[in-house]
């Protein structure tokens, strides 16, 4: 019987700590210089970048490979890729639509959009779990709902049915015509 699945050497669990630390003590310096918007999910490709980093991560505190230099090139490397996406982002309305998705509006008011439902591929079950979610007691309370460039959704309501919502909450998102 192996039983190297279950035990292993003092050596492997001593180069674990280190490498454990020597990457936990690099992500620091990383979210230090890069800032805390490096784990953000202000977009997808945020998120893909964040899930990127973790499996760096996690591959070199278990593995042998990645080593924990290979490992701080390529977070180094993901971080630095990261930041120029977002600094082009903010500065160019071409790299900004390469990299973003489109918010979408699923709801106005009691209305379900029903093609844009589709589009997001969010079921009316869905939907109900974000408004429960949401605290909705009413659908009269609904004003918009809207799935966000990252994929969560948004609930805007408001318990006065005469409240009007900002249009400028809305700027951009698919299917509002204020």
């Amino acid at each position: 019987m192996d039983s190297s699945w279950i035990f292993t050497s003092w050596y492997t669990v001593f180069m674990a700590i280190i490498s454990t630390l020597g990457i936990y003590i690099f992500l620091i310096l990383c979210t230090r210089i890069y800032g805390v918007r490096s784990f953000s999910k202000m977009s997808s490709y945020d998120f893909a970048i964040t899930i990127a980093i973790g499996s760096v991560l996690a591959s070199t505190i278990l593995f042998r490979f990645p080593s924990l230099v290979h490992a701080t090139v390529a977070m180094g490397t993901l971080f630095g890729i990261q930041m120029l996406v977002a600094h082009f982002r903010s500065n160019s309305s071409i790299m900004s639509k390469l990299v973003d998705n489109e918010p979408i509006l699923l709801m106005k008011n009691t209305e379900i959009i029903e093609k844009n439902l589709k589009r997001a591929q969010v079921t009316h079950s869905d939907l109900r779990a974000k408004l429960r979610e949401a605290n909705v007691t009413q659908m009269t309370q609904i004003q918009a709902v809207v799935m966000e460039s990252t994929g969560d959704i948004s609930v805007l309501h408001h318990d006065d049915p005469d409240h009007d919502l900002d249009n400028v909450l809305l700027k951009g998102v698919q299917g509002w015509d204020s």
